[in-house]
């Protein structure tokens, strides 16, 4: 039984690192922005041959990153890699990062990027927004969150004669 629940810790400990998230959560309004999606494991064990990011409104501009032996494909809202061969695929055990850069808008708030992670066998789809004044904690499958914060620099006042 011990065995069983220091099994279960585990389990529950590394599905809680399990997500899609950013290396960096936070961000200025109206500023420059590098996306960089830390992606840490496959699809229950199997390999990730892509992963494909869902633009926020807030974002404009996107430019990905390429990937050596990865595809890039650009759609309006969305960007896309594709590993090229079986042999580019990200292995369920490794680490890997898919970067992007845009223009944030103007207006402090939350941007999330909606991330669907193809892989060999199965799908996941990290894409779930809590409502309003929530908590993304409770939700199993979250979509990569930004925190955008008020501008350091004020905005020039209307100039009034």
């Amino acid at each position: 039984m011990k065995k069983s629940i220091s099994t279960l810790i585990l389990l529950l400990a590394s599905a809680a690192q399990a997500h899609i998230v950013l290396a960096q959560k936070e961000a200025e309004a109206g500023s420059a922005y590098t996306a960089v999606f830390k992606v840490g494991h496959g699809c229950d064990g199997s390999a990730t041959r892509q992963i494909s990011v869902t633009l926020p409104p807030g974002m404009r501009a996107a430019e990905p990153s390429p990937k050596a032996g990865w595809t890039l494909a650009i759609k309006p809202g969305e960007i896309s890699w594709t590993a090229n061969t079986e042999a580019d695929f990200l292995q369920d055990a490794w680490y890997d990062e898919f970067t992007l850069r845009g223009s944030l808008q103007n207006e402090p708030g939350e941007l999330w990027f909606k991330v669907r992670q193809t892989c060999v066998k199965g799908e996941s789809m990290w894409a779930e927004i809590p409502a309003a004044g929530e908590s993304a904690k409770g939700l199993k499958m979250p979509a990569a969150k930004l925190t955008v914060t008020p501008s350091a620099t004020p905005t020039p006042a209307a100039h009034q004669h």
